[in-house]
């Protein structure tokens, strides 16, 4: 039985440059999420410590939002609410649970700008029909149907997205904004993650990634051909970072391992068994986890 399957970071990634956080100055660099060797704190924090600093990243986030709602002219004469619904689900995710591949900035960011404009697109064509709202419930169903299959296709995956889809239909005050809420949208996005990258990177880190932790940039280094190796490579900061309290040796080590049928995490490495299936999410949530080792 044949596999429909796209994987689109297969075709991307060798195109993309390679990282450049490693050339920033460090203490830049630092604070977007980039770790070495020498700087990376394995010890893990108690739930306490997490609970605290999410606690002010979402009170803090959610309020500067609200406060740039209420103070921009543009905005209070469009009617834009103080704070879009989704954002709670996002900061949630972009505070607390910041090692989900889900609250990365790839998924965080394109994935509410796909549900943005799939969920107006789909909204201006259903208030076309002259008795929209009757049906209204089937243009929210619809947008966030539609926005969830785009995310899956691009890897970026971003659960509040699907509300924010949702509310281009179903919800008065947000439907009402038609292509505004793109930028509404894009710039609550841009403040949230502006106010992850400093709360979160002081005594943890993040992001885990920006685009992907496999490597980027393989056409340019002329080294593989794209999908020729099962292996799910690190970027160069995620590997070193992940190197930590692990030798170059157990690295080696484990690339010697004959796999036969068996998933092989290590840290700093994943290895899958070839024709093995994963999905994006999957690839990405297991390499996390090697990160964690």
């Amino acid at each position: 039985m044949p596999r429909w399957h796209i994987d689109i970071d297969r075709y991307l990634n060798p195109w993309l440059a390679p990282s450049v956080l490693p050339r920033l100055p460090y203490p830049l660099a630092h604070f977007l999420g980039y770790r070495t060797e020498r700087t990376h704190r394995a010890t893990p924090l108690g739930n306490l410590i997490i609970i605290f600093w999410a606690f002010l990243g979402i009170f803090g986030t959610l309020s500067l939002i609200g406060l740039i709602a209420k103070n921009v002219p543009e905005f209070q004469s469009r009617g834009v609410p103080l704070v879009v619904g989704s954002f709670g689900a996002a900061a949630v995710l972009d505070f607390y649970a910041i090692e989900s591949p889900l609250a990365q900035p790839r998924n965080a960011i394109i994935g509410q700008l796909i549900a943005s404009v799939a969920g107006v697109s789909i909204a201006k064509l259903f208030m076309l029909i002259p008795d929209f709202e009757s049906i209204r419930w089937v243009g929210g169903a619809l947008s966030c149907a539609v926005a969830t299959g785009l995310m899956a296709l691009t890897g970026t995956i971003h659960p509040p997205a699907g509300a924010t889809a949702l509310m281009a239909v179903a919800d008065d005050s947000v439907s009402k904004l038609g292509w505004f809420l793109i930028p509404v949208v894009m710039l609550g996005c841009g403040v949230m993650l502006f106010m992850a990258l400093v709360v979160n990177n002081i005594q943890r880190r993040f992001p885990f990634y920006w685009w992907t932790p496999e490597a980027t940039g393989e056409y340019w280094r002329r080294k593989v051909t794209p999908g020729d190796l099962p292996t799910l490579e690190l970027s160069n900061e995620n590997k070193s970072a992940a190197c930590t309290s692990s030798s170059s040796g157990d690295l080696e080590m484990a690339k010697s391992i004959e796999l036969d049928d068996r998933v092989v995490i290590s840290r700093g490495l994943v290895q899958v068994p070839t024709g093995f299936y994963l999905t994006i999410e999957e690839k990405k949530l297991l390499e996390t986890l090697s990160l964690r080792i």
